[in-house]
């Protein structure tokens, strides 16, 4: 009988000893895992931390890019279309000489560029820089005025002006109004050329307006390309 009694404690120490055991190894397991997540955590945060540090100039210089060369920012972004003889009165009121290179200064009104097709009215100003640019469509300076016998060249933002400028077609017309007559053009070509290429400002020797804005329209930053429309002046 107490053989038996002793085996009995001896299985009893040895069962609590492996309980005790389990739950050890149970408990140990469970803190390493945790140690081991919490590591991971660390190191998935420092390396969000270094990939932001190093793409973060990139994202800046795009965001100043879009900002200068491309995009108007939306607190400046102008209404259209506007109602054709509102501005024309508007234009008439401001101007109280003939237009002509010598006179025009940078960001005046000179006229009008109306697009039947999209139902648009815009405004004309002299000059392409950047504030000309967020008052209305641009007169390239070193271009003739409307109306002259050689090539016009106005320039809009693809985000503003000219937004549905790849709309247009072959034989639709642009219609452009100053202070010296109104002006209809038909569209005779589109295409598309690199930002680099100096043809879309050359001389003609007949009545052309030139429309050009960055390509493509919903790329993002500076467009590699430009969208050209040219029109001839038929009447």
């Amino acid at each position: 009988m107490k053989l038996f009694q002793k085996k009995n404690s001896i299985v009893v120490i040895i069962l609590s000893a492996t309980l005790v055991l389990g739950i050890g190894l149970i408990v140990w397991a469970l803190i390493n895992i945790r140690a081991q997540s919490v590591q991971l955590i660390n190191q998935e945060s420092q390396t969000e931390a270094i990939v932001l540090a190093q793409i973060k100039p990139s994202l800046d210089i795009v965001q100043e890019d879009i900002i200068q060369e491309d995009i108007v920012p939306n607190d400046i972004i102008l209404d259209y279309p506007y109602p054709v003889k509102e501005i024309q009165e508007d234009i008439v009121s401001e101007l109280s000489k003939p237009l002509n290179p010598v006179d025009t200064m940078k960001s005046d009104t000179i006229g009008i560029l109306s697009i039947p097709v999209l139902d648009r009215e815009l405004p004309i100003v002299e000059g392409t820089d950047v504030e000309a640019l967020k008052l209305g469509v641009g007169h390239f300076s070193g271009s003739v005025l409307p109306g002259e016998n050689d090539n016009c060249v106005l320039s809009g933002h693809r985000d503003t002006v000219f937004t549905e400028l790849d709309e247009l077609e072959l034989g639709d017309q642009l219609i452009v109004i100053t202070t010296e007559g109104t002006f209809v053009y038909e569209i005779k070509d589109i295409r598309i050329v690199d930002k680099d290429d100096k043809t879309v400002i050359v001389p003609t020797d007949h009545a052309v307006l030139t429309l050009t804005t960055c390509y493509p329209f919903n790329y993002i930053g500076n467009a590699p390309d430009r969208y050209i429309v040219s029109a001839d002046l038929i009447n």
